[in-house]
């Protein structure tokens, strides 16, 4: 009797992992004011029903699903842009065998499905700390853009409620459908500068505001007695929206406290 609970255990584990990591990567770039090539991660372990019509389409026993079915653990990275997918695959890159091994690389932004799918998948071996010891298992990793994502799920649904056996009518709508994105993703490539440049701006400004309020909750609690002025002064400039003021503000702000520290 297979114990699936205890099998899948790990993968749940690994799933969760991953997910801290890349995000936390997404993370690092936003506190830095710089643009994350990463925008959002999902994850997800296999449905037991799934692992087992995965094996029986495969000729796998159940008994070998976890040294033969790769994407147990699925952990898929969201990008805006297309040149997005390769900076993610080179942050990948750059940890293989230091907290993860890559065992293998399909690429699917060359390589295209007759279906019309995109992305890039890479296969890794993730090794976990388990109450039961060291366990390594194998995850993918799925790097796509938000259009790759959008058409790829509404294949999924099709081919679930298909069986597999889409319509041909469907399919060339789900065909015309895929080069559509495509072609978004590169009018998106176009102005990718722009969008960056945008992005990086209003992270840099989210962040002097977070500094700003914190700065101000400071001065507050050392019983600085214009702290209510200060209050009023930075929602003006913050309506104003100028970026420079902003800095200039905060770096007043920094020199209050560091002069009211002093005593």
């Amino acid at each position: 009797m297979i114990k699936w609970t205890k099998i899948l255990l790990p993968y749940e584990q690994a799933v969760e992992e991953l997910k801290i990591k890349f995000k936390s990567i997404r993370k690092e770039y936003r506190k830095i004011d710089e643009y994350s090539p990463i925008e959002f991660v999902t994850g997800r372990v296999k449905k037991i029903s799934s692992i087992i019509n995965k094996a029986a389409k495969r000729n796998i026993s159940l008994e070998n699903v976890e040294e033969e079915i790769e994407d147990i653990a699925g952990i898929r990275i969201m990008c805006q842009f297309t040149e997005d997918i390769y900076k993610v695959i080179e942050l990948i890159r750059s940890r293989n065998n230091k907290d993860l091994h890559i065992v293998e690389e399909r690429n699917y932004l060359d390589a295209i499905k007759e279906s019309g799918y995109r992305s890039y998948h890479i296969i890794i071996k993730y090794p976990l700390h388990t109450v039961f010891g060291e366990k390594v298992v194998l995850a993918e990793i799925q790097i796509r853009t938000l259009a790759m994502n959008f058409w790829a799920t509404i294949e999924h649904s099709l081919n679930y409620k298909f069986e597999s056996q889409i319509p041909q009518d469907v399919k060339d709508r789900l065909k015309n459908a895929a080069e559509a994105a495509y072609k978004l993703d590169m009018e998106m490539s176009q102005i990718r500068d722009e969008v960056v440049d945008a992005q990086e701006l209003f992270q840099a400004k989210s962040n002097v505001v977070e500094k700003i309020v914190k700065n101000i909750q400071k001065l507050k609690k050392l019983g600085y007695s214009d702290a209510e002025k200060l209050q009023k002064e930075f929602l003006y400039l913050k309506k104003e929206g100028v970026f420079k003021e902003l800095i200039s503000f905060n770096n007043k702000l920094e020199a209050l406290l560091e002069t009211m520290c002093k005593f």
